[in-house]
């Protein structure tokens, strides 16, 4: 099969046929369709998250077909049409897997990190960690839905019934908790790179009430703010935003330093809370709410072959939305 292999951090990836993996007890292998293209890849790549696998096949927001069934595996058969997250494995056993916590699993292992991921014509995965898809949706349209929204949707859950959300960073994750938190009712307010108009103006579009850079204060105290954008130096602006009461939710797997700021920043009952990556539970009211709230990524499509091309535009923010290669059209 053709993948796009890294072989070590901080050099591009490379193209290379693999055999085909054979799932293993409790696994399935998906003939991918897609994979969406994520920031968490990068840092993989920049070495910022310093334990990846090696040599590594990237990428954790796989739609693909059950090719395969390992033994044991009951609840897929031959031909669904499944996804794949970024959680790709727990212990099942600790304290954290037996209260609803498996996201903080000290075992945990990761799709595209520990597990070879979906930047391949096939991959194997724990068939606990395959959740089945929602119809009426591509498989280009899908994939953004297993991280982007996915991670986005459990940092939206830690603002409670916050009405004024703003979103730092608007890119793959913001322009779906957009769409979701505008679904229920909320008012949005976007925060760009400075002199981003083309973000602001599709910010605008998606129906935010307002929407400017990352150096701007909002026009109103926010009851909420998530940070999905890797700069330490946006949790003082976010804190400063909020109202007393209000939470600041941090939705990076990575960040930046975060610089030293006045205690008044998180006086008055400010929360500062961060997302660590996701549990089965999200993923499942995640893609059963996605239809009624009519989720709709703008996804850009990319050949396999042009994963380097997709990850550079990525990082130099040349698109809104999402980015995923499109392994099978």
């Amino acid at each position: 099969m053709r993948a796009m292999v890294l072989d070590r951090p901080g050099t591009p990836l490379v193209a290379r046929d693999l055999p085909v993996p054979q799932p293993a007890a409790g696994q399935v292998r998906l003939e991918v369709d897609a994979c969406g293209v994520c920031r968490t890849d990068l840092h993989i790549i920049d070495g910022e998250l310093t334990e990846p696998k090696l040599p590594l096949v990237l990428g954790h927001q796989i739609v693909g077909r059950v090719g395969a069934l390992g033994d044991g595996v009951t609840a897929f058969r031959l031909g669904d049409r499944v996804g794949v997250p970024w959680l790709g494995w727990t212990c099942g056993v600790c304290g954290y897997c037996t209260t609803g916590r498996e996201n903080l699993c000290r075992q945990a292992r990761f799709t595209g990190y520990h597990i070879d991921g979906g930047f391949a014509e096939a991959c194997v995965a724990d068939a606990r960690y395959v959740f089945p898809l929602p119809p009426g949706y591509t498989a280009l349209e899908a994939a953004p839905l297993l991280c982007a929204a996915l991670i986005g949707y459990r940092s939206f859950r830690l603002t409670g019934d916050a009405h004024r959300v703003g979103l730092y960073g608007f890119g793959a994750a913001a322009h779906l908790v957009a769409q979701l938190a505008i679904h229920l009712g909320r008012e949005i307010y976007a925060f760009t790179r400075p002199g981003d108009a083309a973000g602001q103006a599709f910010a605008r579009q998606l129906g935010a009430v307002w929407a400017g850079g990352s150096d701007e204060a909002p026009p109103v105290p926010l009851d909420a703010a998530i940070i999905f954008a890797p700069a330490g130096p946006l949790v003082p602006l976010a804190l400063a935003a909020v109202a007393p009461g209000g939470t600041v939710v941090c939705g990076g797997i990575h960040m930046s330093d975060i610089p030293s700021f006045p205690y008044r920043l998180l006086w008055e009952e400010r929360s500062l809370r961060s997302v660590a990556n996701l549990t089965r539970r999200d993923g499942e009211e995640l893609l059963a709410l996605a239809p009624s709230a009519k989720l709709r990524p703008a996804a850009h499509a990319y050949a396999l072959a042009d994963a380097n091309r997709a990850l550079d535009d990525l990082r130099a923010g040349r698109f809104e939305g999402a980015a995923v290669l499109v392994v099978r059209p």
